[in-house]
């Protein structure tokens, strides 16, 4: 007789204990990883059997089902983290729900969430000026919206595989995060990056820490470094990983898309 697939339940226990060994290993706090469950595709049942065993922090990539998701899901203490990337024009709609944004890698991005200019869609210099205004009253009474720098770790940038994912040249981080620090809206919480295809991670997430490092010489409260997912996050806790981006380890195999 086949062996029964393994419950949502007791992957997520399978995970947990994996994440819990890796900090061990790395003489690292149990406490200094938060987990965040990748619900791409997934549907609102799912999300909330998750709920019931306990996880709060959630990521999708695409704006428009994870409106909807926050929407019906409202009511309930959760943060979501939107890790894909992020069109300009979108960018203060996502602000709206999302906790963090994990995929921040060029300027004009930084300023849609701040400004709501390209939201907006305003057509004159008056209007673009009175818009970012009114925003930035706003802005400082609200929460500010937790922001990770996306950096691109291949060795070869223009390379379309790696292209595509998104992210910003090492060399790059530094000017984006004094862009950053402009905003009081948003808060710069570290850095964010996928392995580069083709490579072991662990070296690629070597680097992110040495990148890590340096940030935090210019801005010492930006200590986080989003790194990990299913295939890779022991590698990337042994490297100093705070928040893991884990989907179908926990969740099964993703449903096809609609």
């Amino acid at each position: 007789m086949a062996a029964l697939a393994p419950t949502l339940s007791e992957r997520l226990a399978t995970v947990q204990g994996e994440v819990a060994l890796a900090l061990s290993d790395a003489g690292r706090e149990q406490s200094e990883a938060t987990l965040i469950v990748i619900t791409k595709f997934q549907p609102i049942s799912l999300i909330r059997a998750l709920l019931d065993l306990g996880i709060t922090d959630f990521g999708e990539s695409r704006h428009q089902e994870a409106q909807v998701k926050s929407e019906e899901l409202d009511a309930i203490d959760l943060r979501w983290h939107f890790i894909g990337q992020l069109q300009s024009k979108k960018a203060r709609a996502v602000a709206r729900y999302a906790s963090v944004i994990h995929s921040i890698d060029r300027n004009n991005l930084i300023d849609a969430l701040t400004s709501g200019a390209s939201v907006e869609g305003a057509s004159t210099t008056a209007t673009a000026t009175a818009t970012a205004t009114a925003t930035a009253t706003a802005s400082a009474s609200a929460s500010p919206v937790g922001v990770f720098i996306q950096v691109n770790l291949s060795p070869d940038i223009a390379q379309t595989s790696d292209a595509a994912r998104g992210g910003v040249a090492p060399a790059e981080v530094d000017r984006l995060a004094e862009r950053i620090s402009l905003h009081p809206g948003l808060q710069l919480l570290g850095v964010m990056a996928v392995a580069p295809l083709g490579e072991e991670p662990r070296p690629a997430f070597a680097r992110l820490r040495q990148i890590s490092e340096s940030l935090i010489r210019v801005v010492p409260t930006a200590r986080f470094i989003s790194a990990g997912m299913s295939g890779d996050y022991r590698a990337a806790i042994l490297e100093g990983a705070t928040h893991l981006r884990i989907g179908s380890a926990i969740t099964g195999l993703r449903p096809v898309a609609e």
